[in-house]
């Protein structure tokens, strides 16, 4: 049955997306506005926009229900997403935008000098993306299905048609404004129904929220023994890592005037992240108590109908539905940025060399095969699904970045070779996630998380192969390490 505030909620967010998209449009008339919004994004906007796009379905939704069901040892998602951009603040943000790249493929070619190389990244950056797209127009099916009583087709149909005019019309410069905006209407949308529900909690004396079943969930890492405790391990290494790999993440650098504000954009961003992270704990907290059997990947949606009775219930089922719907469209329109990016050089751009037009026909194609995956794929949970992801992209992208800028004796065939074995390892997850065997112990615990012997494995291939090649060390490496890793001051100064 079609729900008048969740109707009125995924309205307001459509109209207020497509607004200030159409605003933005008035300052993208370059190819370079459309890839990296002409490298004039400052810290603050751009700590607002990568939050906007980072906190994804599996943010707004997945923690607080794997929470729910599984306990405390969930928090490591939140914890390892967060403690991500640390990782990437110390090692890659600022040596990565004095690349000069506006993508990863960009960023291996000048590194490595190979096209080989290039042509690789570009196949692993669609990979990613496309499969990070995946829970994102799922989510909305399950948001839209239960908000309004949609079939859950419509959500992915109606995402992925919002994306495409918002970065069709503006490209980066138009949806780092709507990226910003999304972020600040997510933050509130968990915000304030929280602050009420919890004071509904402790007026109306209900109990303090327990353990349901088997689980404790009171302790990280309290049951499973050693595959328990290697799940957590490789879950906390693969979030950690990742980040730094993720493709949409890593184009939002590019978009900064340089490397010093790209530092000061990241730690905003860890502000910003830990700011929202403390909130879907209590939504779980709540959800044990008020909650009960309700379906796990849309209990923030259904809370505060269970909670609050009458037109406040409705008010605030309506925020959180428009605060959930915010996170499909900004994380989903970061991720068909950065693949419409690598499609428009590496693949449609090659046949149609006006950069514009082949970006927009990149981002038809960036969203489109992961609609149509999202409408044929099994359903995978939402958590679950950007887990994988981070798998891959701490399997892959990870090992070339951290070598590539810290280790001048990264080969252009130690990298290839790294990269396709981080991404075969790193991929037994996603096949293990989508057609699970009836296997349990240890096979279950290696190949469902994969991260912890695949990154490892990607870090070695690329480090003895490239020792095994020195010949095909790039003549350019020394100038282009020098370049990474001088401040913009520095060279000013000798100006």
């Amino acid at each position: 049955m079609t729900s008048a505030p969740g109707l009125i909620a995924v309205v307001a967010v459509t109209v207020a997306t497509l607004a200030i998209g159409m605003w933005g449009l008035r300052f993208s008339r370059t190819t370079s506005d459309f890839f990296v919004a002409s490298r004039s994004v400052r810290p603050g906007l751009n700590a607002s926009a990568i939050g906007g796009e980072y906190l994804s379905a599996a943010s707004f939704l997945g923690v607080a229900g794997l929470v729910l069901i599984f306990g405390a040892d969930m928090m490591w998602y939140p914890v390892g997403w967060t403690a991500g951009y640390l990782m990437l603040l110390v090692l890659i943000a600022a040596p990565l935008r004095r690349s000069g790249a506006y993508t990863l493929p960009d960023f291996a070619e000048a590194r490595l000098g190979s096209p080989l190389a290039r042509a690789t990244c570009s196949v692993l950056v669609v990979a990613i993306g496309w499969l990070y797209l995946l829970p994102q127009f799922q989510g909305a099916g399950l948001t839209l299905e239960a908000a309004i009583g949609a079939p859950r087709w419509a959500g992915a149909l109606v995402v992925g048609a919002i994306v495409l005019v918002n970065v069709l019309t503006g490209g980066m410069r138009s949806v780092t404004f709507v990226q910003a905006f999304q972020y600040w209407l997510k933050l509130s949308a968990m915000l304030i129904p929280a602050a009420i529900l919890l004071v509904v909690w402790l007026d109306d004396g209900a109990p303090r929220p327990a353990a349901g079943g088997d689980t404790n969930w009171s302790f990280p890492v309290a049951d499973g023994g050693a595959p328990g405790l290697y799940l957590t391990y490789s879950l906390i290494l693969a979030t950690f890592l990742g980040t730094m790999g993720l493709p949409h993440v890593v184009v939002r650098f590019y978009t900064n005037p340089d490397g010093s504000a790209a530092r000061r954009t990241t730690v905003v961003v860890l502000a910003l992240l830990g700011l929202f992270y403390v909130l879907p704990p209590i939504y779980a907290a709540l959800g044990r108590v008020y909650a009960g059997s309700a379906d796990s990947e849309v209990m923030v949606l259904e809370l505060p109908g269970l909670m609050v009775d009458g037109f406040a219930g409705n008010v605030l089922t309506g925020i959180v539905t428009a605060g959930a719907f915010a996170a499909f469209l900004s994380t989903s329109s970061g991720l068909t940025i950065a693949v419409a990016g690598v499609l428009a050089q590496d693949a449609v751009g090659r046949a149609r060399p006006n950069g514009v037009t082949a970006f927009r026909i990149s981002a038809v194609l960036a969203v489109l095969v992961p609609c149509a995956m999202a409408l044929a794929a099994p359903d995978l949970g939402i958590a679950r699904a950007v887990g994988l992801a981070f798998a891959v992209a701490a399997s892959t992208f990870c090992p070339l970045l951290v070598l590539g800028i810290w280790w001048r004796g990264l080969t252009d065939i130690g990298a290839v070779a790294g990269l396709l074995t981080g991404f075969a390892g790193s991929a037994v997850g996603v096949w293990y996630a989508m057609f699970p065997p009836e296997i349990d112990g240890w096979p279950h615990a290696l190949l469902s998380q994969p991260a912890a012997w695949s990154v490892p494995l990607a870090f070695a291939t690329m480090i003895l192969l490239s020792r095994a090649t020195p010949g095909r060390r790039p003549a350019t490496v020394n100038q282009f390490m020098v370049r990474l890793h001088t401040p913009e001051t520095v060279v000013l100064d000798r100006g």
